[in-house]
């Protein structure tokens, strides 16, 4: 058998050579070993049946990044497991096995996090959803991790859902290898001019717009400093932050589409 080569965001980020890869399934470096980790800190991004009486728990965990977890009998009543299917909440996760399916042994709510409600919590299953399509499983992003963490308590305590949304955004494409630099010219180093209109290339980064150019992601030099900065305060700093920032995600998706938006759209229509 051949060996199949496999790189994670990571190798992608810092351009070193993955390890080969012996298994033919995605993810299956990290999991092939037999082990059990114990109180591995983490949150649940997703869960659906299994059988009767147990579901699968797609789990977003600081150590191992997204871990798939079958968590047996978790919907009987009394089930010592139920406490791992609270969405939004800080988890401690214990499991067992390997391959791409791993039996959830313990679980335990670590608290932290007030509820989400509302537009808020749409606003984190929109998180999750981008989580679970832009991460390959069994790829850790510890600083991602934190910065989740941040944004559900961002969003619980009130904080502008745009704002948090956005940096959240801007974070998960640094992680994943497309850091978005708003700083500086990509091809010159040159400093933004506020003054200056400028466009963004997936490929090349930040560039200044000719006269009489349309693009797609046209931001104003003004724009481009605050979003550098994360201050969305401005509104049309904010409109050219949301709309930058959905089509870079939709390019990075290729294809697919994330439900919550529909859900978004709909919400807003009369």
């Amino acid at each position: 058998m051949s060996a199949v080569m496999h790189m994670t965001t990571r190798d992608r980020a810092t351009g070193t050579a993955p390890a080969p890869n012996m298994s033919t399934e995605p993810g299956a470096k990290r999991a092939s070993a037999a082990r059990r980790l114990e109180d591995q800190p983490g949150f649940v991004l997703h869960s659906y049946p299994y059988s009767e009486s147990s579901v699968i728990i797609e789990t977003f965990t600081r150590g191992h990044g997204r871990v798939p977890l079958l968590a047996k009998g978790a919907k009987r009543p009394g089930s010592p497991l139920r406490g791992a299917l609270l969405q939004f909440q800080r988890v401690g996760f214990s499991w067992s096995g390997k391959g791409d399916l791993r039996n959830l042994v313990r679980s335990e709510w670590l608290g932290g996090i007030p509820v989400l409600s509302a537009k808020a919590l749409l606003c984190g299953f929109y998180l999750n959803e981008l989580i679970l399509k832009l991460l390959e499983r069994d790829d850790p992003h510890e600083r991602l991790f934190d910065h989740y963490a941040t944004a559900l308590t961002g969003l619980a305590s009130g904080q502008r859902e745009g704002d948090v949304l956005r940096t959240f955004e801007i974070e998960l494409l640094r992680e994943i290898g497309y850091a978005v630099n708003l700083g500086v010219v990509a091809a010159s180093g040159a400093e933004v001019d506020p003054t200056a209109r400028y466009t963004y290339d997936v490929e090349s980064g930040l560039r200044r717009m000719q006269p009489g150019e349309v693009a797609e992601r046209e931001l104003s030099g003004t724009a481009a400093l605050a979003i550098e900065k994360r201050d969305f305060t401005n509104p049309q700093v904010a409109s050219q932050a949301k709309h930058l920032m959905r089509s870079l995600i939709d390019h990075h998706l290729n294809g697919r589409r994330i439900a919550t938006r529909q859900i978004f759209i709909s919400l807003q229509q009369p």
